[in-house]
């Protein structure tokens, strides 16, 4: 049986205490007999019944990956080229097409046997490079017993993560960087930084895993992790020509709002999709998705209005994603209320950020991708040990610590924090010394639409 993912383990987190408190306060003869209780989860585990495939189940998960597919194009390509100057619009499209395409190569030449592929805490073998063994009725497990999906369907949905997620990063660096230089970082960042956080996070031999950290739909490994390369991006790639001198406002909301519905729909695949069942879960997880960008765009339309007076479209698209991004990782496992927290929570501190701290940074952060992943996914990451809670109308286990996991989720942000900074730099460094980052400062002026391109976006 290949049990690749997971949401939530009671046992990993509390199992060690309760372990230690049995060995110390009960008499020797009950010892034994206690610890043989603790290890029957395990002997169950191991005596699992066979696997037999879920037609429904694999029915959902395949509509779920072309959802997620559909945040990525268009959704995402709109989202970001809206916001865009009119002279860059097709370059981004064609940046995050181009993204997509490297992406699904690589995962299933290498990347996707690194990421679930047993092998150490930090990452997967090599057994499954190129998909190898892998066929039609090969199945991976799910989360009730003895039921499975066809691995190619895990392949493919895990796919589509792996895409959004390099194509999240371009934006915190568009309108000055190079369509070559572009490619060549998704190659090196997948298998660098994407596969490894995704093993350490979701893989049953995985570091962070064995924390039981929680993470249903990718708060650490989707969100931090691209927000934290987009800001190393930054660094390395330099502002943009006239930035904070020029005025440089988005081309087309309208392109941007239909982007961001299309994300909304999308993420429906992204997290009622890592329930990887048509259960109760998913339903959990859909109810969430919807709930919690909703607070995200009330509460950043609300914090315009008190500061500047006017609610803005680009504010509610914005909070909308702030929403979407801090429930992620707790979409499977918060109630309703917490998920309305977490999308204000998240809302409101990413308009800080993006409203007062970027500029006070001077940070040309482009598309905001550090000021709403990053800091949204840091947010709903650790706030997922909170909203959790049963106490809190959250779906833990009887015996939920807040406290305790709590800190297993900030260390869990730390790492995926840590392993992208060091992971980006490396790569942006081997591109910049290489292929070189940016483009010449004639073309950039231009307008990476013809420079790189060769065409325009609008032809008037």
């Amino acid at each position: 049986m290949n049990t690749v993912r997971v949401q939530f383990s009671w046992t990993c987190v509390h199992g060690p205490r309760i372990k230690s408190g049995v060995t110390r306060f009960l008499p020797t003869f009950l010892k034994t007999a206690a610890l043989t209780l603790l290890a029957l989860p395990a002997a169950a585990s191991a005596q699992a019944p066979a696997l037999v495939a879920d037609k429904g189940d694999t029915a959902w998960m395949l509509t779920a990956t072309v959802l997620v597919l559909l945040m990525i194009l268009p959704g995402l390509a709109l989202f970001y080229g809206g916001l865009v100057r009119t002279k860059n619009m097709l370059s981004v499209l064609s940046q995050v097409l181009g993204i997509t395409a490297v992406a699904i190569l690589v995962w299933v030449l290498w990347a996707y046997s690194l990421a679930f592929d047993a092998g150490s805490k930090y990452l997967g073998g090599t057994s499954k490079l190129f998909l190898s063994g892998i066929k039609g009725d090969t199945l991976s497990a799910t989360f009730s017993a003895g039921v499975g999906i066809p691995e190619l369907v895990f392949v493919a949905f895990q796919m589509t993560f792996a895409a959004i997620t390099a194509a999240l990063v371009i934006g915190s660096i568009v309108e000055r960087v190079k369509f070559s230089a572009v490619i060549a970082f998704t190659v090196l960042w997948l298998t660098i930084v994407y596969a490894p956080i995704a093993h350490m996070v979701w893989a049953s031999d995985g570091l962070i895993f064995g924390w039981g950290a929680l993470d249903f739909a990718g708060g650490t490994v989707v969100h931090i992790n691209a927000g934290v390369a987009g800001l190393v991006g930054v660094f390395f790639a330099g502002k943009r020509i006239g930035f904070l001198k020029d005025a440089m406002p988005p081309h087309s909301l309208v392109s941007t709002l239909i982007g961001a519905g299309l994300l909304w729909v999308g993420w429906f695949g992204f997290n009622a999709g890592s329930n990887l069942e048509a259960t109760g879960g998913a339903a959990i997880a859909m109810i969430n998705t919807f709930v919690a960008p909703a607070a995200g765009v009330l509460a950043w339309m609300a914090a315009e209005r008190l500061v500047s007076g006017k609610p803005s479209l680009l504010g509610g698209a914005s909070g909308a994603v702030a929403g979407l991004v801090a429930i992620t990782p707790a979409a499977g496992t918060s109630g309703v209320i917490g998920a309305i927290g977490l999308g204000v929570a998240a809302a409101l501190v990413c308009y800080w950020f993006v409203g007062t701290v970027k500029h006070r940074l001077k940070l040309d952060d482009s598309l905001d991708v550090f000021g709403i992943h990053g800091i949204g996914g840091i947010i709903g990451s650790i706030g997922t040990g909170i909203v959790t809670a049963p106490v809190l109308g959250g779906f833990g286990k009887d015996g939920y610590s807040i406290a305790s996991q709590t800190l297993i989720q900030a260390e869990a942000v730390a790492v995926a924090i840590a392993w992208s900074a060091v992971g980006s730099a490396i790569c942006f460094a081997a591109v910049k010394y290489s292929l070189g980052l940016r483009v010449g400062s004639d073309a950039e002026r231009e307008g990476l639409d013809i420079s790189d391109h060769g065409e325009r976006a609008y032809n008037f």
